[in-house]
């Protein structure tokens, strides 16, 4: 199973939000725009379906069209990778052969959900799954959702699956990071990319291939040029694109209070950006004005007409 693109697959590759106008309807020019604008920032492909994407809370007939569109919109100028993940077995599959059929260059798979399997078994799950797969796929590590980790050295044994070329680790663990980089010294070719963005430069010093990170919806280009710094190991700008990396983080993704903080924070920003609407599927709900207003500032105190 040979991919599109180049592997392994380097940069940044944004977890893209779902741009919604109401639980099953799609905000179609929102899309279009969101996926313009990323691309006009340099990035090295886009990922739907994933957290960011609010995945789970989808209906698949909406999974469908949102694959169908994204794919549509890129027109094969960068690779498009969809989450499949689900806790039905065949859902994955079907999931994945829509992303076949509407051109997807690869597909992302966390541990089934809900029911906590045993590494043996997930082991098992991949190598069953992969005998059906129509596309590459990447697994993804996302354990404060899915209640299991990838342990590294079933990540190490993932890796000799064909058709299994990567992995995206949310975990926010160098030192898993650093155990798995070890396992697959031998495999220069098996992507590896992080998550959480306050982490991507130390990921890519540390021999890391780049970042799905959710503030390059926003500013995909800052996310770029850190990536970019991080591979020329150039620490003056570094520190510098690092600070305002940081005051994202800190400030429009800190603004609720619940774990959803981030998403309808970076939602928010996107709406106050122009971008796309900030609606958001069940069981949440988009920031009423007190908090949009905490936003808008946000975003006038990181200078942000300079980050785009």
């Amino acid at each position: 199973m040979i991919p599109n693109f180049k592997i392994p697959l380097r940069g940044i590759v944004p977890p893209l939000v779902t741009p919604l106008l109401d639980n099953n309807t799609l905000d179609v020019e929102g899309l279009e725009r969101l996926v313009e604008r990323v691309i006009a920032g340099g990035v090295h492909g886009v990922f739907i379906l994933g957290t960011t994407g609010e995945f789970a809370s989808l209906s698949y007939k909406l999974r469908e069209d949102l694959i169908k569109l994204t794919c549509h919109f890129v027109n094969g100028r960068i690779p498009v990778l969809v989450g499949i993940s689900d806790s039905a077995f065949t859902e994955s599959l079907n999931l994945a052969k829509k992303a076949a059929q509407y051109g997807a260059d690869a597909v992302v798979i966390t541990p089934p959900y809900y029911f906590e399997a045993s590494q043996p078994e997930l082991l098992e799950y991949l190598e069953r799954i992969m005998k059906q797969m129509p596309l590459p796929l990447f697994i993804y590590n996302m354990p404060v959702h899915t209640k299991v980790m990838f342990a590294p050295q079933t990540v190490r044994s993932a890796a000799d699956i064909p058709g299994i070329i990567g992995m995206k680790d949310s975990s926010a663990n160098l030192a898993y990071f650093n155990q798995i980089n070890f396992l697959l010294k031998d495999r220069p070719d098996f992507t590896f990319m992080v998550g959480p963005e306050e982490l991507t430069s130390q990921f890519v010093l540390l021999g890391g291939h780049g970042g799905v990170n959710g503030g390059a919806n926003m500013f995909p280009k800052l996310y770029v040029d850190i990536y970019n710094a991080s591979v020329e190991k150039d620490f003056d700008r570094i520190l510098l694109l690092q600070e305002k990396v940081m005051r994202i983080s800190t400030s429009v993704y800190s603004v609720g209070k619940y774990g959803s903080s981030y998403l309808k924070g970076l939602k928010c920003a996107l709406n106050v950006l122009g971008v796309c609407s900030d609606f958001m599927a069940e069981p949440f709900h988009r920031f009423k004005a007190p908090e949009r207003e905490r936003i808008i500032l946000a975003l006038e105190e990181l200078n942000y007409k300079t980050l785009v």
